[in-house]
């Protein structure tokens, strides 16, 4: 059964085809994305991407794209799709019959008599694209030629011809390798039967990438293209393309490529397309096992990787992943932060809920593992570090003040998840008493509390076992209004900000909350009314005169819309959590009716996946990166959630 379909009428229409983007990545860190039709419209798009840590650690577009040629009878034509200025050059998309991903994304191509498929396939755990070309029909003896596109550069820059690049190359088994740039590794090019190589070096200039000239970024390139290979194919035969950092076996590449394709988790349906896409967010690499924010420019983001750890891993009853990011992310606290973005002495520490959030996914491994203790034997001492430091005070102005609530933020910094800046100033600052942040302090000191009491850590115990009540308190007085039905977004002594903001969601959600069964479904009720869309919670009223319905623009005008209206589907986790804890089975269908609402998107945007934001104003349309973690991860806690509390419902029943 085919579960993402579209209209083989209308892949040959660019304005259907170019705004549905793939996506792969696999545990090594490397990333291949394009169009369903194979042509390019981002700088980060391409069939091999890698992380280049000899150079800088970050992901570098090395095999840009691949032209495959038909010749037959004198003629040629080239399947390949481009765009150059005012016109796109080859026009393989005219030629296209038909697109699906299963059981891997495939293309069906008919030209003339011939008809030929052409699969690709990111290897699982190697710096490897494998192409697989089968000629399904021909009349007459077809050859093909395969014509590498190369970039060698890092994914946030564009390349641009030059006199340094190497032209030179090295023969190797059924190919060749490459490398551009003194610093990178060797790119190896070789095909599972022999193929002739003509060696043709030249720069392609100018290609275009509509998706940056929207974005307002600089979207013209030049790619090098060292030359062709051509191989001739009967009827029913196949040939293997494969592009890697390292040489491989040529007799084994179609054995590695039906291996590989077995392990896919097939896109039968929405459920399946979710666990297929979490699993692709992971990467262990260099003994780390890490989570990648986002697809296709984000890297590993702190604050991301707490938030989106459950549902990537533990809603899939994977334990041992769960654990290893932990680990990983345990070993980088500094002063009781953790890295917001980088590594090492690269690292930025400018996240004041990454440290919260750790505690929060402590506490969904905690509720999963036999063994209650662990928790506390493998985590105790740096939860205890944390909690010390936010305490006594550490960078940031981040303290805890008298009345047992967390101050934070410092002119400049954007230290909350709404951390959008513009011209070095954040957008929204919120410095003083977020309320998030002491949401998640509370449900933090309790939890840890919990944890110590049964260890016996009677001197935590002591320091600590008045601050709930303190904290407790002093939240309702600072950001509840009785009048107003909602909580505060942030306060300071002198005021409060009264704007509607789905900050406030996390104290109705979280296993430990500061608020009462009243005030949380008061606080639901009013983000229900004002922020609730079908493809998450507005990150602003629309009332409110700062409202901004589009996420569109240039850099400087969607960071302005970034938290200031835009929906983040990754809110609705914790409002369905908030709404199931109050409400229980009388509201299992409304939180149904929520994840559904994303079935439709699994054909567009990121196939297969969950963008990162949607539109404030209706029909919401996707924007930002193609697959996002924590939008992925909460969707599918989401799914946990209902059948939690529909296997709790029954057995009281």
């Amino acid at each position: 059964m085919t579960y993402i379909k579209f209209d083989k009428t209308k892949l040959i229409n660019l304005e259907y085809s170019l705004n549905k983007e793939l996506i792969r990545s696999n545990r090594a860190g490397s990333y291949a994305s394009t169009t369903v039709i194979g042509a390019n419209t981002r700088k980060y798009h391409g069939l091999l991407i890698c992380p280049m840590e000899d150079i800088d650690g970050e992901n570098h577009v090395l095999l840009s794209s691949l032209d495959i040629s038909v010749h037959q009878q004198g003629a040629a034509f080239n399947l390949g799709v481009r765009k150059y200025p005012g016109i796109y050059e080859p026009k393989g998309h005219k030629y296209i019959r038909d697109f699906s991903t299963e059981p891997i994304p495939h293309q069906i191509f008919r030209v003339g008599g011939v008809v030929l498929r052409r699969e690709n396939l990111l290897v699982e755990e190697d710096d490897r694209i494998l192409i697989k070309i089968t000629l399904l029909e021909a009349h007459s003896p077809t050859k093909l030629t395969f014509k590498p596109f190369l970039a060698f550069r890092k994914v946030h820059a564009l390349s641009k011809a030059n006199m340094f690049v190497n032209r030179k190359y090295k023969s190797v088994e059924n190919g060749i390798k490459v490398k551009m740039y003194d610093g990178y590794k060797s790119l190896f090019m070789q095909f599972s039967k022999k193929a002739e190589y003509v060696h043709v070096p030249d720069w392609y200039y100018n290609v275009e990438y509509i998706e940056e000239q929207k974005r307002g970024y600089d979207f013209r390139e030049d790619l090098f293209v060292p030359g062709y290979f051509e191989l001739p194919l009967k009827k029913g035969e196949s040939v293997v393309f494969s592009a890697g950092l390292s040489e491989i076996n040529t007799k084994t590449i179609s054995k590695k490529f039906d291996s590989e394709a077995k392990k896919r988790i097939p896109r039968t349906g929405f459920e399946n397309c979710l666990v297929n896409s979490a699993q692709q967010f992971i990467v262990k690499r260099n003994k780390k096992t890490e989570i990648i924010a986002g697809f296709p420019w984000f890297g590993r983001w702190g604050r991301d990787t707490f938030i989106a750890l459950p549902g990537l891993t533990l809603a899939q009853n994977d334990l041992k992943t769960c654990k290893g990011v932990l680990d990983t992310m345990s070993a980088e606290i500094k002063d009781g932060l953790f890295p917001n973005i980088g590594h090492g002495e690269h690292s930025v520490l400018n996240s004041v809920d990454a440290p919260l959030w750790y505690f929060w996914a402590l506490q969904q491994y905690h509720e999963h593992i036999d063994d209650k203790e662990l928790v506390w034997k493998d985590y105790g001492k740096k939860m205890k570090v944390v909690l010390n430091k936010f305490k006594e005070g550490t960078h940031f102005n981040i303290k805890m003040h008298d009345n047992g609530l967390i101050w934070s933020g410092e002119p400049g910094h954007a230290l909350t998840w709404m951390d959008a800046v513009v011209h070095g100033r954040p957008v929204t600052p919120r410095i003083g008493f977020d309320v998030e942040i002491n949401a998640l302090w509370y449900n933090a000191v309790c939890f840890t509390l919990e944890l110590a009491e049964k260890a016996g850590d009677k001197k935590f115990v002591s320091q600590y076992k008045n601050i709930p009540n303190l904290t407790k308190t002093s939240f309702v007085e600072m950001f509840w209004d009785e009048k107003k039905k909602y909580l505060a977004d942030y306060a300071t002594y002198e005021a409060k900000d009264w704007s509607i903001r789905p900050n406030q969601i996390f104290a109705t959600s979280l296993p430990y909350s500061p608020i009462n069964v009243d005030i949380a479904d008061s606080v639901l009720e009013t983000v229900r009314q004002v922020l609730l869309t079908t493809k998450g919670l507005r990150t602003l009223s629309p009332s409110h005169p700062d409202y901004i319905g589009r996420y569109e623009g240039s850099q400087e005008q969607r960071d302005n819309a970034y938290h200031q209206g835009t929906v983040w589907p990754w809110l609705l986790g914790h409002f369905a959590e908030g709404i199931l804890k109050i409400h229980g089975k009388s509201r299992l269908a409304f939180v149904q009716k929520l994840i559904s609402s994303f079935e439709e998107d699994m054909s567009m945007h990121g196939i297969g996946s969950i963008s990162e934001v949607y539109d404030g104003d209706p029909p919401h349309n996707p924007n930002g990166a193609i697959s996002q973690a924590w939008s992925v991860a909460e969707v599918l806690r989401m799914i946990r959630l209902t059948e939690k509390y529909k296997t709790k419902c029954d057995s009281n029943n």
